[in-house]
């Protein structure tokens, strides 16, 4: 009787523990060949053309602190009405410098919001640090450098005592929903371009895998959170080479509880809108999305300049006074 409990029990056993040593054997496979490729992919640079600004004598020249001790530099604008509605941060994008923000901010300052702006380390006029070497994607360091911004704006002799809002795009944006998930005195962010990492990832990798093998019916059938466990294999194996970490911008959505406003091109071919949409869905809070037609990565202010424009200031009007 024992006998045969053993046996039947093993028959309803084989098939998931077949299937599990198949993806166990496949996932080392994969490691082994895969993942040195995605370790020099992601360690690209992206070819788009970094903004620049020029400067402006209105504006309050700031430096701060990192938590590491290196300066940063900022600009601080204040608004040129009577009466100021609040105070924004502005996260700036991938490699720009803090004029670059004027193009973005100039109607929230005319229309009553203080906008402060810094330059994250080995940016702009920051300091470099050594041991970094940033690339579009968010680390523990670019973190660690926009905390420092919110301790300032809250710190200052005129800081707004209700909190302040923030306002990023690209990498800026994805570094401020990692910062407002754990920082109550962000009240509201809107973000143009932003991107997390893990779910911008995953879909290259679908895509990357055609080019290094022609085992196409595999490809179609592993799911999705197969590609992501190889997917973050690969990163953390960067991580140790940079020596930083890449903290997860997806679960820092799902922690964000206040309103957001993502802007995004349906044009991107850098960040896709799927990509853009299924970070957008991990928001917990009152949230919306716009997708401008026809834009490319960071774009849209180029295409709908007068429409940018409002519905930024009208978000703030809304979340923030």
């Amino acid at each position: 009787m024992v006998f045969w409990l053993y046996l039947g029990g093993g028959i309803l056993l084989f098939p998931p523990v077949a299937i599990a040593l198949f993806l166990a054997i496949l996932y080392l496979m994969l490691r082994w060949r895969y993942v040195p490729f995605l370790v020099r992919i992601f360690q690209e640079k992206p070819l788009f053309i970094i903004p620049r600004g020029q400067p402006t004598d209105r504006a309050e020249h700031v430096t701060i602190k990192s938590i590491d001790g290196l300066t940063l530099r900022g600009c601080y604008l204040k608004t040129t009405q009577a009466t100021r509605k609040g105070v924004i941060l502005f996260g700036l994008e991938y490699g720009s410098d803090r004029w670059a923000s004027r193009q973005y901010c100039e109607k929230l300052v005319a229309a009553g919001y203080d906008v402060f702006t810094y330059e994250p380390r080995n940016q702009g006029d920051s300091d470099k640090d050594p041991t970094y070497e940033p690339l579009q994607w968010v680390t523990d360091k670019d973190v660690a450098d926009m905390k420092a911004a919110v301790n300032y704006l809250k710190n200052r002799p005129d800081a707004d005592p209700k909190g302040i809002g923030l306002f990023g795009i690209s990498k800026g944006g994805s570094t401020g929903y990692l910062v407002a998930s754990n920082e109550p005195t962000i009240l509201c962010l809107a973000t143009d371009g932003a991107y997390a990492t893990y779910t911008t990832v995953v879909p290259y990798m679908q895509r990357w895998i055609k080019i290094y093998s022609d085992r196409h019916t595999l490809q179609r059938v592993l799911p999705t959170w197969f590609y992501g466990l190889v997917g973050v294999t690969g990163l953390n194996r960067v991580a140790r080479i940079r020596g930083v970490t890449y903290p997860s911008v997806e679960k820092a959505m799902s922690r964000v509880r206040r309103p957001v406003l993502m802007i995004h091109g349906e044009g991107d071919t850098y960040i896709k809108p799927e990509m853009a949409k299924a970070l957008f869905e991990r928001a917990a809070g009152p949230k919306e999305l716009w997708l401008v037609p026809k834009a490319k990565h960071n774009q849209a202010i180029a295409l709908m300049e007068n429409e940018y424009h409002r519905r930024i200031v009208e978000f703030f009007d809304k979340n923030l006074i």
